[in-house]
């Protein structure tokens, strides 16, 4: 987030998230796509515990590293640091709500812990970044951030292999359970980038890919951080299913935006 929000300039993405598409978007990543989400799940006649980790998966705001992989695709990552931050807001209410229906004990969230790592990922970089914005020249800070990108799509590349491990145990068991898991944090991943896709393809094509894109990266791990065991034993394992999908996500919207940028031939025109 750091290394990101270094080359924007913090009153314009305040700005955004000003804007009331901004969270007309987190709305649609977290309860619209709950309850799309939960619908189907329920229709293939999911489990309790399926149910519970599907919800507590579609209430997760972006990952903090969205913007990152937004730019690393050649995308503007302005409105995805904007949509991420709204998400990340989002999520506790949304989170609570779907605890309520469908977690049947008792349960409590670790808002101390989600307070922290908003001031720690959120509050506490935008801070600096407007510090070094007005201090640094811009054309030095510009050269700085472009060797930090470098650096920062490394660190996101391998973050989710620190997630895998509930899911990889699961083989050792089953293989078909295994591929069973894999398929549903598949068909979630798909689920939200083509939602996201959809919704804002009328109105732009950049937009659109952007969407899609933050939709598709969950924060798990801050769900699980501020939810923990009360999320459900499905949980973790769908968390580490949906780190493939997610680590791919870059390489698969490069190859798209390259088919959606091609220009048209005669042929195709006509």
């Amino acid at each position: 987030m750091l290394f990101t929000l270094l080359g924007m300039q913090q009153k314009v993405l305040v700005g955004l998230l000003a804007k009331a598409w901004v969270w007309g978007y987190a709305f649609l990543h977290a309860a619209v796509l709950t309850l799309i989400s939960c619908t189907i799940a329920s229709l293939l006649d999911a489990s309790s515990s399926m149910l519970l980790a599907i919800s507590a998966v579609t209430a997760t705001g972006s990952l903090f590293a969205t913007p990152a992989i937004v730019r690393s695709v050649g995308l503007a990552p302005l409105e995805a640091m904007a949509m991420t931050i709204a998400t990340t807001l989002l999520m506790p209410v949304v989170l609570y709500i779907n605890l309520m229906l469908f977690q049947e004990n008792a349960f409590s969230l670790d808002l101390v812990s989600y307070l922290q790592r908003l001031l720690i990922f959120i509050v506490g970089p935008m801070m600096f970044s407007a510090l070094v914005y007005n201090l640094v020249p811009h054309d030095t800070l510009h050269r700085i951030h472009s060797k930090l990108s470098q650096v920062t799509i490394i660190l996101v590349f391998s973050f989710p292999f620190g997630l895998i491990g509930p899911f990889r145990s699961i083989f050792d068991d089953s293989l078909l359970s295994a591929m069973n898991y894999f398929l549903i944090g598949l068909a979630l991943c798909a689920l939200f980038f083509v939602a996201g896709f959809l919704v804002y393809w009328r109105t732009d094509k950049n937009m659109a890919l952007i969407a899609a894109i933050t939709s598709a990266n969950r924060n798990v791990l801050l769900t699980y951080t501020v939810a923990g065991s009360y999320l459900g034993p499905d949980f973790l394992i769908i968390m580490g299913a949906l780190q493939l999908p997610t680590y791919t996500l870059p390489l698969f919207v490069r190859w798209l935006n390259g088919k959606l940028c091609e220009p048209q031939t005669e042929e195709s025109s006509a």
